[in-house]
This record gives C-alpha cells, structure tokens and sequence, in this order.
C-alpha cells in the first residue's frame, strides 16, 4: 500500500519478494502455498521507487508478508525515514533502514502533520502472544483527510476507540481472517469485519489477504483529493 498526501508518498509494510519465494504460513490446517501467491504489477518498480517515507506495522519473527527481503533492501537503499514501534528499531536498524521510532498512543511530527500509534491484537490466546509485538497507526496530515491503519489485528476496545472516538476520514482494514496451524484466526473473522465497518465514519480500503475462492495479495494505492 502507498498513501500519496501532501506531496508525500508512503509505502506500508513492503512485501516485493518475487511469486512464489516465500514460505507457506500454514502447512496442515490447508494446503501450503508458497508467498506472494500472485506476482507484483507489472509499474510495480517504477511506482515504489517515488516513495518518500515509509510505515511499519510489525515485522519480527517471521512477518514477511509486511516486510521481506526486497522491502527491507528498498527501504534501506531509498535512506527514506521509516516510522516504526520501538520495539522493532532494533529489527529495523540491523537492516540498515533509517528508522523513525514510535511509542504507543503517544502523538508524533509526521511530515505535515502528526501521526499516533495504537497497540493491535494479532490475533487471541497463545498465538496472540507469539505474534507480538503489533501496531495501528492514525495518520492525521495538516489539512487533509486523517487516515487510521488498523494493521493486523482482531477486534479489540483500542480500534473501535480510534474509530469511534477519533473519526477517521478513511479506514484501512487489514482483512482475510488468516489462521495458523494452530488456534483461533490472527486477524478479524467476518463477522469482526462487519463490526469494523459498521463502527467507521467513513470509508474503508480492505488489504492484505483477501479470501475468495484463493488466496490473493493485492497492492492498493490511496491518493487524498
């Protein structure tokens, strides 16, 4: 994802690894499929190569699907600053990437504006804990419309304290109800989803893995009018 505002351009947790180069994150609840399970746009290239900052969700212990080997290189040869959590500047520097850090539901300069980042849930039980450490981020520029990231997530009291209480211009919903070998979904069953929806002010972008009759990663672009 790349949000283009105030003459910025932001990418979002970079996975630009080629088709088929990554891992299955599941291999007995479903049949394994290596990731990205399609292949990135054909202007891929031409278009992350604009980018001026970027935004990390989370990115330890194995969350390549937010940032893999291609995204982390891009990041660190573009020396664009990189807003992260705190707890994955370490993670991030040893990659060489110019990190700006965060902490939680503390407001920080962000461009022309500010920015605020929230705690996620990835997930109940024990592969929420394992999961960790997660964020959401509410992105609010001089002048424009605010946008909240809710990253990977289930639905907790923090993200519709941001929907409800902060009224987001747009909502970005990190959908497809992923699972593990093990335990209950790691982000937002269906019904959640609904909730989400339901609790936004204003319109909401669906990413990460959408479920249809497959699995499908898909590159968005938000440009504010």
């Amino acid at each position: 994802m790349i949000i283009h505002c105030s003459g910025h351009r932001i990418l979002i947790d970079p996975c630009l690894n080629p088709k088929g180069s990554l891992p299955p994150y599941a291999f007995f609840r479903k049949k394994p499929r290596c990731n990205p399970t399609v292949d990135l746009p054909l202007n891929a290239e031409s278009i992350v190569d604009q980018v001026t900052a970027g935004i990390i969700t989370h990115c330890r212990f194995g969350h390549f699907d937010h940032l893999d080997g291609a995204g982390a290189r891009l990041l660190s040869q573009k020396k664009v600053p990189v807003y992260c959590n705190i707890l994955d500047e370490p993670f991030l520097q040893r990659r060489r990437i110019c990190t700006v850090p965060l902490k939680m539901n503390e407001p920080s300069e962000f461009l022309t504006g500010k920015i605020t980042m929230f705690p996620a849930a990835h997930g109940r039980g024990l592969a929420g804990w394992f999961m960790r450490p997660g964020a959401g981020y509410l992105i609010q520029p001089a002048g424009e419309k605010s946008i909240y990231i809710s990253g990977d997530t289930v639905l907790t009291p923090t993200v519709m304290h941001v929907l409800k209480d902060l009224q987001p211009d747009i909502a970005v919903l990190n959908a497809g109800t992923a699972t593990l070998d093990f335990g209950k979904p790691i982000l937002m069953p269906l019904s959640e989803q609904l909730e989400f929806i339901k609790a936004a002010p204003g319109k909401v972008v669906a990413v990460h893995v959408l479920s249809s009759k497959g699995l499908l990663h898909h590159v968005h672009g938000i440009t504010y009018g």
